[in-house]
Order: C-alpha cells, then structure tokens, then sequence
C-alpha cells in the first residue's frame, strides 16, 4: 500500500478570476453551418453526436448558412430584433430604478434576449412556457403590456399579480408564461406534467420549461427528464448555460466532464446543443423539437450556450468572481448586434432605422414608467390587504373568517 497514491479531491475552477485576463480558449466552438441537420423522425440513437458540437447558422458576417438555415423571411427577423431590442432597454431602464429605491429587486436578461423572443414566435398563443426569470423578452414578442410589467415590479395598488410575488416573478396565463419561481427547478417538472396532461387529454398543445445550468446539479432537472422520457411528453427542455449560477460557475454542475446537452442520452431523449446567442438556430431547434413533440416522438432536450453579460441580479456583484471585462471577451457575440448585422446584410436594415426603432423603444417604456410611477411606486402604493385572503380557498374556513374580521374586512 504504501506505493498506492493518495486521493485527491477535484475542484471545478473558472477560467478566470477577478484581475485575470479573460479567455475562452478552452471552448471548441464549430463553423456556422457545419453541423448536420438530421429529419426530426431520426431516432434518438442516430443523433448521439449532436450534443457534442454546436448548431450554428449565423457566420462572422452575418449571412444564415448550413442546412439550420429557417429561411425566416425580414419581417419575422425584424419582429424579433424588437423584442429583444425592447426587452434591453426595458432591463436598462428598470435598473436604474432600482438604483433610485423605486423597486425593491431586479434581474436583467443582457446577452440572453434571443432566446425568450425567438421560442415564444415559434411555439403557438396556447402552447405554455414554464421559464426562467432571464425570459422577459417572451412577454416581449407577445406585446404583453409594458405598463403592467411596471407595476408588478413596483408591487403597486395596479401590480396584476396582486403584489403576491418578487418583482419580475411574472405570470400571464393568456400569453403562455406559466408563474414563475425563485426555485427554479420546480418549473421543469411542472412543464412534463403540464405536457403530459396535455397528451392524456388528446389535446395538441406542447409545452416548454427552462432551467439554468447550475440547476442541472438539483433532482428536480433528472426527475423531469426521467418523466419526460418514460411517458415521452410533448414538452421541451431547456438548459440555459450562460456560464454562471449566481457566483459559481458552470465547471460546479459539470461543464468541465461533458456538455449538458449529452445528458439527454442518459435517458434516451435526443440533446441538442445551440448557439443561445444566434436568433436563426434557436428557430431552427426549436422547431425541429416542437414538431418531434407535435408527432408524438416525445421530450427534446436543448442547451442554449450564451453567457449572463450583467450580475445575477441587483444583489449580485460579478466583478468580486469573474474578471471585470470577461462579458467583451464572450467568442459568440451579442444576440442583438448579430440578428441586426444579419438584416443589414440582406439589405433588409440600416443604422436609420436602427436607431429610429431605439428612439420609439425607449419613449414606449419612459411612457410605461411614467404610468407606473403615477399609481406609486417601492412603499408608495400597495396592492389592497384584502387582496391576501383571495384567490387560494374557493371556500374560506374559520380561520380566514376570522382574520378578516381582525383586519375590519
């Protein structure tokens, strides 16, 4: 024994640290267009190599190549470079908020924007999301009122969630954006048995969830996939690696061992692995996945790798993990500036109108938030008490009675 080595425990390590020169060299990124698009009846065990790679459909140039390509025509592409053009000014805006004590808690989508605009075009108005807090621009490129996303933020007498959840813990049953949850897993199990339900019944509508990577690492993510799997429910998965869960970096839940789309194959599901930051191949994934659902061919599993550009959130400091200028370094760009360059290069945009369309974005949420602000914002204007003792119990037991009665309701 005594030539027997002795253990030692691995611990994930970032790339880089604060005052470190940021690097991503250690990503094999492929070409646009250079991965294989496969008919979405394949069977699972003939695409074990795409969670390996990367599809791509956007080039350094921006020009739509390689067999991903969805042919999307410029309206459609200028519908979502407004989403997720109005999703960023929004953030912006509602930050500085923060800032100034009218709002209690914020969360931006900075560098994530393509994702919740281009899946919420391609999935239809009675399909549900059950996301993720980096998904307002879901809501966005549904029109989904800009005043009413104000006042649930400021928690106001207006706040259309009756001041019953944090700011941007949004819900609209009409717009396919199931609740959300600061226990992020809990919403992938939901999306299996919402999808599930949803096939017992005969319906032919499909759902899709969101997790973060870091939350790969919890039961909820394997049990979700174990359900979708057995059952295959019409539902897809989705991982969104932005590389960090709040201070810890995507190595903790097991970047570093394999990518998180391969652990589709565990449980026989097909796993794709997508450029998060490319408009044209989250399109093209999704609905390669949502009619593999639609057929009855059961659960995608996609990784969407991008990276978080802001902090977590308003309580989060990433300049005290990560280095300061790590976000310039990200090799896959900014999803704004390439689907932008993308309509530039087919002659379908121009800086005018580019800049013409911020100008109108940023009037339409200075207009929200005056409204807002109106009806009162953080401690100013709170939803009704009364409002605490509707909408849980058809019937209300002694109890609530009772408390009523004390509060003079």
């Amino acid at each position: 024994m005594s030539n027997t080595p002795k253990l030692q425990l691995h611990i994930p390590t970032p790339p880089g640290r604060p005052g470190d020169e940021p690097t991503f060299n250690h990503l094999e990124i492929p070409s646009a267009g250079s991965v294989r698009r496969p008919d979405m009846s394949t069977p699972e065990a003939e695409l074990r190599d795409l969670p390996y790679t990367l599809i791509r459909v956007l080039d350094d140039a921006g020009r739509a190549v390689g067999p991903w390509n969805p042919g999307l025509t410029a309206d459609r592409l200028r519908e979502g470079l407004r989403a997720m053009l109005l999703t960023r000014t929004f953030d912006e805006r509602l930050f500085r908020l923060h800032r100034q004590g009218k709002t209690s808690f914020y969360m931006k989508s900075e560098g994530e924007e393509a994702i919740g605009a281009c899946q919420s075009m391609v999935l239809g108005r009675d399909d549900m999301a059950f996301p993720t807090y980096r998904m307002l621009s879901w809501l966005m490129a549904r029109h989904y009122p800009l005043v009413d996303l104000v006042n649930q933020i400021f928690s106001n007498a207006r706040d259309p969630l009756k001041g019953r959840q944090l700011p941007i813990l949004y819900s609209a049953r009409q717009y396919g954006f199931y609740s959300l949850s600061g226990n992020v897993g809990s919403r992938f199990g939901a999306a299996v048995g919402w999808a599930m339900a949803s096939a017992f019944k005969g319906d032919d509508k499909i759902a899709i969830g969101y997790i973060g990577e870091g939350t790969t690492a919890e039961g909820d993510f394997h049990e979700a996939l174990t359900f979708a799997s057995v059952y295959r429910a019409p539902v897809i998965l989705c991982v969104t690696n932005n590389q960090w869960a709040i201070s810890s970096f995507s190595g903790i839940a097991g970047a570093e061992t394999t990518t998180f789309a391969a652990k589709a194959l565990a449980y026989g599901l097909p796993g794709l692995r997508v450029d998060g930051n490319d408009f044209l191949a989250i399109w093209a994934a999704t609905e390669w996945a949502a009619e593999r659902a639609r057929s009855n061919r059961g659960a995608t599993l996609i990784e969407l790798f991008t990276y978080r550009v802001g902090g977590h959130s308003t309580s989060d400091d990433p300049s005290k993990y990560r280095p300061a200028d790590e976000a310039t370094k990200w090799p896959l760009g900014d999803p704004v500036e390439r689907l932008k360059q993308h309509l530039v290069a087919l002659g379908e945009w121009d800086e005018t109108r580019h800049q013409a369309l911020k100008t109108e974005l940023t009037e339409a949420v200075r207009a929200a938030v005056k409204e807002g602000e109106a009806v009162g914002c953080l401690g100013k204007s709170k939803p009704s008490v009364r409002e605490m003792f509707e909408g849980v119990f058809k019937d209300p037991d002694w109890r609530l009675i009772e408390q009523r009665r004390e509060l003079g309701i």
